[in-house]
């Protein structure tokens, strides 16, 4: 029942976090807000801190009060976030001006980052105290196959989730079937608060007369201990790099990936129905979409981590995620840096291998070291690398995706820099109606960037892709970076390891 709690919560989640990217920043796809990469990074990072970081402080809260009070909570929370995020934004009217289509701009990215912090606080309490109490079910023996059930689990809701755009939003989708497709998030989220009936609560070991500044001294005594903190940082690289598979790999992939070659391999062997639903139009012609491309990730985990969490039942925790951290990275290489189709899958593939070796692992590691009583507090901490992976990512990702990566920012750049438009400097007031310096420069908004392009060379937007890939090189500038960073985990991994041989309660 607890697992099916966490599918139900994974499948409202996904659906909503492989469609964000693309709902917050797209400039070619309808019914987007058409934010920037910047303000993209801002709101991903501070969901990071919400959800990642929170979990510190409620895992001692959830041993406290209790696993299941603490999931009722936490549930509802997550569901009045969807309802907010579906339905708190304004559509500019037919004909407005300038200044209030900005206006509106502004107050649709203040209400989508606190429906999303509201949101992201629901999971924080959810996160330790659904796997406190699957904690508490285990023992040494079972843990390891354990967690992979979890972990399988996990991507059951995940792979559905990635299908549902699909049908929500269709061919050409807009600000109504958005609101839809977040309002279903709600719905399933609901669910669950049914299935807190199913359930009895599991003891969690710890004093149920503590204050709440004890627990909350406990919870930050515990992690300043310095080898869990060494473990904490260099995990937080692995997540660093692993969280941008979701959060900038859609974006990369509308902008970049030529997925006509898989458009007609579909053709031939789905029906009409489902291969309207899994394509979609676009400058470039018809396109596979990104969150089904994405779902190979799910669908590996899937079919193999049960398998992978049997094999390495008797392998140490920490060799494992190393293992499974330079398959992380190899996938991340494969994925990125192309624009074929096909090298993109096999990258999801590995990176996927990398992902169902570590991600089970380093629940488990926290659940082994973690004295009697602690079990959420400690698998709340295992959190903690994923939100400063996550934060530390997102900001990054924002810069380098906004500067060098995103195809109509680099349109622009290049009518800049080939004197293909007359460059003027903005005054002020032409300045605040753009969303960036270069846009006023030109006076071109984002979303006709490459249509500007296109006019002006004489080129189809096939063309025009290649050619800003070609002097460019987006690849390097984006992948690369994340790619370095999850070396350098490695590397720290591998020496922790090695140090954790001498201490029995970190060996594990």
């Amino acid at each position: 029942m607890l697992n099916t709690i966490e599918m139900w919560e994974r499948l409202a989640y996904y659906n909503l976090r492989v469609m964000a990217p693309v709902y917050i920043m797209q400039a070619d796809t309808g019914g987007t807000l058409q934010l920037g990469a910047t303000q993209k990074g801002t709101i991903y990072a501070w969901w990071a801190i919400f959800q990642s970081l929170l979990p510190i402080v409620t895992g001692g809260f959830a041993d406290r009060y209790g696993y299941k009070k603490v999931l009722g909570f936490s549930i509802f929370t997550m569901m009045i976030g969807y309802i907010c995020i579906a339905l708190l934004r304004k559509v500019p009217p037919a004909g407005a001006d300038e200044a209030t289509i900005k206006a509106i701009a502004d107050y649709n990215y203040w209400a989508l980052f606190g429906s999303i912090m509201l949101f992201a606080t629901g999971t924080a309490f959810f996160k330790p105290s659904i796997q406190g109490s699957l904690a508490a079910t285990m023992t040494k023996e079972t843990s390891s196959v354990g967690w992979g059930i979890f972990y399988w689990v996990v991507n059951i809701g995940a792979f559905i989730g990635h299908f549902l755009p699909g049908i929500l939003l269709g061919q050409s989708p807009d600000p109504e079937s958005w609101r839809n497709l977040f309002l279903c998030s709600a719905a399933f989220t609901s669910l669950n608060l049914v299935m807190l009936f199913t359930i009895k609560d599991q003891p969690s070991g710890a004093d149920k007369n503590e204050s709440i500044g004890t627990v909350l001294k406990r919870t930050f005594v515990n992690i300043l201990e310095p080898r869990l903190v060494a473990w904490l940082v260099i995990m937080s690289g692995f997540w660093l790099m692993m969280y941008q598979l979701w959060d900038l790999q859609p974006n990369f992939i509308k902008d970049w990936i030529d997925t006509s070659p898989a458009v007609e391999h579909l053709r031939g062997i789905l029906p009409e129905t489902m291969f309207k639903q899994w394509t979609e139009e676009s400058p470039r012609g018809l396109q596979v979409r990104q969150e089904i491309l994405l779902a190979v990730n799910s669908m590996c985990i899937i079919i193999g981590v049960v398998g992978m969490s049997w094999l390495t039942r008797h392998m140490r925790s920490l060799t494992a995620m190393l293992w499974g951290t330079g398959f992380a990275i190899a996938g991340i290489l494969v994925a990125g840096l192309t624009m074929n189709v096909w090298y993109l899958v096999l990258g999801i593939v590995c990176f996927s291998l990398g992902e169902m070796t570590t991600g089970p692992k380093k629940s488990e590691y926290l659940a082994q070291i973690a004295p009697p009583g602690k079990k959420g507090l400690y698998l709340g901490y295992v959190n903690v690398p994923v939100g400063v992976g996550v934060f530390v990512g997102s900001k990054i990702a924002g810069y380098i995706y906004g500067t060098y990566g995103e195809k109509a920012t680099l349109a622009l750049r290049y009518i800049k820099e080939n004197g293909l438009a007359p460059v003027t400097p903005p005054a002020p007031e032409v300045l605040s109606k753009y969303g960036t310096e270069l846009e006023a420069q030109l006076q071109i908004a984002r979303p006709d960037a490459l249509k500007t392009l296109m006019d002006i060379k004489g080129i189809d937007a096939v063309q025009a892709t290649q050619l800003l890939w070609d002097t460019y090189s987006p690849q390097y500038y984006v992948w690369l970076p994340f790619a370095a960073v999850g070396v350098v985990s490695a590397l720290g991994l591998a020496v922790f390891g090695q140090m954790a041989k001498r201490w029995k309660d970190m060996d594990a």
